[in-house]
């Protein structure tokens, strides 16, 4: 036999050898995450339910999915093992803010462009008169010109390249 024809299964042989490797970390992950599970913990599990963990077993896991409500979990049914901020963020709403002492950021720009007193009389002047972004500078017979010719256009049948009306 050829050495070309080898290549193939060696490398075909290789790849399967990777991808089971691969596999098999993420296995050992999973299994090492659920096993450092204690009380308290918040997680998701595969289903994407989150509950706090109430009690660990051997093969299962007693979940606190609410008042009054506690579920039977096997283990491997646990899909991850959220941190305290993550659990609270998604559950409760809570955003953990790093920087509290920052400036809040405004959902609009008009506050980063007026004052409190000018948003005011800017809101007073905008009730009293109406704004007008019509032309000005246009003299009014070319207007009712324009209007006129717009007028004629849409009487006159427009021409096509084919014959549509013969279809």
């Amino acid at each position: 036999m050829n050495i070309t024809m080898l290549l193939p299964f060696i490398v075909l042989i290789g790849a399967m050898f990777l991808m089971t490797r691969s596999a098999k970390r993420k296995q050992q992950q999973a299994a090492q995450m659920r096993n450092e599970m204690q009380p308290g913990s918040g997680v998701r599990t595969i289903g994407g339910m989150y509950a706090t963990v109430k009690e660990v077993n051997e093969d299962t896991v007693l979940l606190d999915a609410g008042p009054g409500v506690d579920l039977l979990f096997a283990k491997n049914a646990i899909g991850s093992v959220l941190s305290d901020d993550e659990y609270n963020r998604i559950v409760h709403g809570i955003e953990h803010d790093l920087k509290s002492d920052s400036d809040v950021v405004p959902d609009d720009a008009s506050s980063l462009t007026e004052t409190d007193d000018s948003a005011d009389e800017a809101a007073a002047a905008s009730d009293d008169k109406s704004v007008d972004l019509g032309k000005k500078d246009a003299p009014e017979d070319s207007a009712d010109e324009t209007v006129a010719a717009e007028a004629k256009s849409d009487e006159e049948p427009k021409k096509t390249d084919g014959d549509s009306e013969a279809k």
